[in-house]
């Protein structure tokens, strides 16, 4: 089984949150006590992510519960994800949280191996990478997602990389070579990496000493100018292409010179469709 990317305690407050006071409906009814079982079942061909996570709700409403396609695998339409067995009352109040959290992390899981599996298609082995600006609160689960279906996090937080921004240079004085040896004394065992929107600011940035150019919001063209035009220079920063990055675009990013792709679209990938069946156990 693939590790839990949530905690127990996060997963009881996603609990809380769902019904707080319990559910309303199913109390009235009096169908608490009863046993019976669910089955999640994929409606659509998919990447599976967050299984784990489903399974361990039911648990800790005291249910029992089965993973039975996990993290990271490429199933077809109609098959099963998880099975629950338990009080009618258990399954009734986590099904519906159940399915969100499957649908939503195998939505992106889902379009990361899709250009992944695009990029591979026609010759290109570069990473593709998920920005880390996303709603508080949900990075955990979208960084399984993200790993689910093959790519990986940019940047997870502002402590794990040395990142020279335009933002901060609008308070800075010093000169950019300045700049660059005063992240260098600090940090010199990392890759710097520096933001940059234009031709100007790469060729600028990479004779200061970045090693990694991260191009914000570039046409393919644009990108395959900008290689070019280091490459004259004799400079050869890595570069990366952060932005509106997709299936209909990543090749032609790759094709452009691009030797990492950072896609903001990622986190709003469609959730795929989950069937939830119920029966009733004797």
């Amino acid at each position: 089984m693939s590790l839990l990317a949530l905690s127990d305690e996060a997963l009881q407050q996603l609990l809380r949150d769902e019904a707080p006071y319990g559910d309303l409906s199913t109390m009235s009814l009096g169908l608490g006590d009863q046993p019976g079982s669910v089955t999640l079942a994929a409606k659509q061909p998919m990447t599976v992510c967050g299984c784990e996570e489903a399974a361990r709700l039911f648990e800790l409403c005291g249910a029992k519960a089965h993973v039975l396609s996990p993290s990271g695998r490429h199933v077809p339409a109609g098959t099963e994800l998880l099975g629950a067995h338990g009080p009618a009352s258990t399954l009734l109040r986590v099904w519906p949280l159940a399915r969100t959290l499957i649908a939503d992390t195998s939505g992106l899981a889902s379009e990361v191996a899709r250009i992944v599996t695009e990029l591979r298609a026609a010759g290109h082995t570069l990473p593709l990478a998920c920005t880390a600006q996303v709603f508080p609160g949900t990075r955990a689960l979208m960084a399984k997602a993200v790993h689910s279906g093959g790519g990986t996090m940019y940047r997870l937080n502002l402590s794990d990389s040395l990142v020279l921004t335009p933002a901060q240079r609008v308070f800075m004085d010093a000169t950019l070579d300045d700049t660059v040896g005063r992240l260098r004394k600090h940090h010199p065992e990392r890759r710097l990496v520096a933001e940059v929107g234009s031709l100007q600011e790469a060729l600028a940035m990479a004779s200061a000493g970045a090693e990694v150019l991260e191009l914000q919001g570039m046409l393919p063209d644009a990108v395959r100018t900008c290689r070019l035009a280091l490459h004259t220079a004799k400079l050869h920063p890595m570069l990366v292409v952060s932005g509106e990055v997709t299936a209909a675009n990543a090749v032609a990013y790759a094709i452009a010179g691009a030797e990492m792709l950072v896609s903001s679209a990622l986190p709003h990938a469609v959730p795929r469709d989950i069937e939830v069946r119920f029966s009733r156990d004797a």
